[in-house]
């Protein structure tokens, strides 16, 4: 009798083995470093992208670009997932990371072809990348909150390339000033940072606000358009008589009960009313509803009243105003209130926000971002939001390296000085990790029209003859030292990238069998027939 065959899963099942799979996964990061290299620094391309409702994104945010083009690759959906762990841990260096990762995997393809196990590459990155986080150590410069120049260095050169270089110089004081007023003991929350946009007016009218502004008008246009010398409250329960929580029916038989009912509900809303008046609040806000005779009272009592606001505004406001955030009326008091010197209503365009100006110390702040168009807004938005985690994690750790591409090719060098030094395969993979190190400052040179080879070759010259700090300067187009000439980055960038990506390149090169199930057949197997449809 012939023997029946097995079988172990559906039919439906699609299965990649051995080197078929590695080379597939290999190719889909790649092809993910390769989409967002042209991006890379201060003369890198943008990327417009359009979603299928006719929304664009204008950007060379590599996070942004990747999160955007609704990848379905499973190895390259790691290589997004490398960019949004670099976007929550520091907010900048995603390109870099990315790279960095696609560029060991391809190197490491060149191992594969010389029959060089994958268990042996990993363990030559992985060495390599203990390397670098000591090495990193040992180049780094120490800084501390008094260098506002430094850190306003830091900041211009996280933006750079993003569409504000012309108001960087305003951006980055805007944002050295912003961080250092919220920090403690080293440590800024930048949720602590609102960001609000407002379209009109130029970009260069971006301003940083020590108070809050929130996108909502004072609920009546009989109460004042502004208070000066505020005293605010924040109350989290509605002005408002409460609703049963069960169906309830209330049967009146005479007009008399009627009135005696509509009385008592008035009543109480004067009191509560009476309560917020005499507690000495001239400013109010509130994160329930507010009922119109409330607002009717209010507005007599010339309050300026603020409805629905968001519970992570309220908390902002309470920050920023010293306010206490009260959730009985029978707590409201003078000592819960909180100070501004002015609050008011103000109207750009179609949108109208309430600003709350003045605080002393405020521990929230608000940057209010001004732009013609809702895309050239969201790009600075992306572009401040990259300074302000740079200049964050730069004062949380005291740490900064020199960028323009000096501390990669620093790091390769001394990488393969101490490649030299083991004995076995690793070194082949130690030098290939050197290499993608490499390609940072090389794809700079690139993107800023420049020859790659006679940059690296130049850059590497310089380094071995000991001048660690030589890097790219691409405003002037010459290698130079770059401390001196100020483009500075954040040790964690650096280190965070590294780490992100070694690990990454690591697991797909263990991947050796991909099994697809029902429902996911076609994306392991398009990037063999055709590349450009992977996405």
């Amino acid at each position: 009798m012939a023997e029946k065959p097995v079988m172990l899963m559906p039919e439906d099942v699609q299965r990649l083995l051995g080197k078929d799979a590695q080379r597939n996964n290999i190719l889909a990061a790649r092809m993910v470093a390769e989409i967002v290299k042209t991006t890379l620094g201060p003369k890198g391309m943008d990327k417009m992208l359009v979603s299928p409702t006719g929304d664009i994104i204008v950007t060379n945010d590599g996070v942004t670009i990747l999160e955007e083009m609704q990848i379905e690759h499973p190895a390259a959906k790691m290589m997004v997932e490398i960019a949004r762990t670099q976007e929550s841990e520091v907010g900048d260096g995603t390109t870099t990371a990315v790279m960095i990762a696609g560029k060991l995997l391809e190197n490491a393809e060149k191992l594969l072809d010389k029959k060089i196990h994958p268990t042996v590459i990993t363990k030559g990155y992985r060495i390599a990348s203990e390397k670098c986080q000591e090495i990193l150590k040992d180049i780094t410069l120490k800084i501390t909150a008094d260098d506002e120049d430094i850190l306003k260095q830091i900041a211009m050169t996280a933006m750079t390339g993003k569409g504000a270089e012309d108001s960087r110089d305003w951006f980055a004081d805007i944002i050295v000033r912003a961080v250092k007023q919220i920090e403690t003991n080293g440590r800024a929350d930048l949720n602590d940072i609102k960001i609000e946009k407002s379209k009109g007016d130029g970009i260069k009218d971006t301003e940083l606000i020590s108070g809050i502004v929130i996108d909502k008008s004072r609920i009546s246009q009989d109460m004042p358009q502004n208070v000066r010398g505020a005293k605010i409250a924040l109350v989290d329960f509605p002005l408002e008589l409460k609703n049963p929580e069960i169906e309830t029916k209330i049967s009146i038989s005479s007009p008399d009960q009627l009135h005696g009912f509509l009385d008592q509900e008035e009543r109480e809303i004067r009191e509560m009313i009476e309560k917020v008046k005499l507690s000495g609040t001239n400013v109010i806000f509130c994160q329930k509803g507010i009922d119109d005779f409330a607002q009717y009272l209010l507005a007599k009592e010339k309050i300026y009243a603020v409805r629905r606001v968001a519970k992570s505004d309220m908390e902002k406001l309470a920050k920023a105003t010293g306010a206490k955030i009260v959730s009985n009326l029978t707590e409201l008091n003078p000592f819960e209130l909180g100070n501004a010197d002015f609050v008011e209503e103000v109207r750009h365009g179609e949108d109208t926000l309430t600003y709350i100006r003045g605080c002393q110390n405020p521990k929230a702040l608000t940057i209010l971002i001004h732009g013609g168009t809702e895309h050239v807004i969201d790009e600075i938005e992306r572009a401040i939001r990259d300074g302000l985690g740079d200049v964050a994690c730069s004062l949380q750790s005291g740490l900064v390296v020199a960028g323009g591409g000096a501390v990669e090719i620093e790091l390769a060098k001394r990488l393969r000085e101490f490649g030299h030094s083991l004995s076995g395969r690793e070194q082949l993979a130690i030098d290939e990790f050197a290499s993608a190190l490499e390609f940072i400052p090389s794809t700079l040179a690139e993107n800023a029209g420049m020859d790659p080879i006679d940059v690296i070759t130049e850059l590497k010259s310089k380094h071995d003859s000991g001048e660690k700090n030589a890097g790219l300067n691409l405003f002037t187009n010459k290698i130079e030292n770059v401390l001196e000439a100020r483009i500075i980055e954040p040790l964690k960038i650096k280190t965070q990238a590294i780490n992100s990506a070694s690990e990454v390149a690591m697991m797909i090169l263990r991947i050796d069998d991909v099994i697809a199930s029902s429902g996911k057949t076609s994306e392991i197997g398009k990037i063999q027939r055709r590349p450009d449809e992977m996405f």
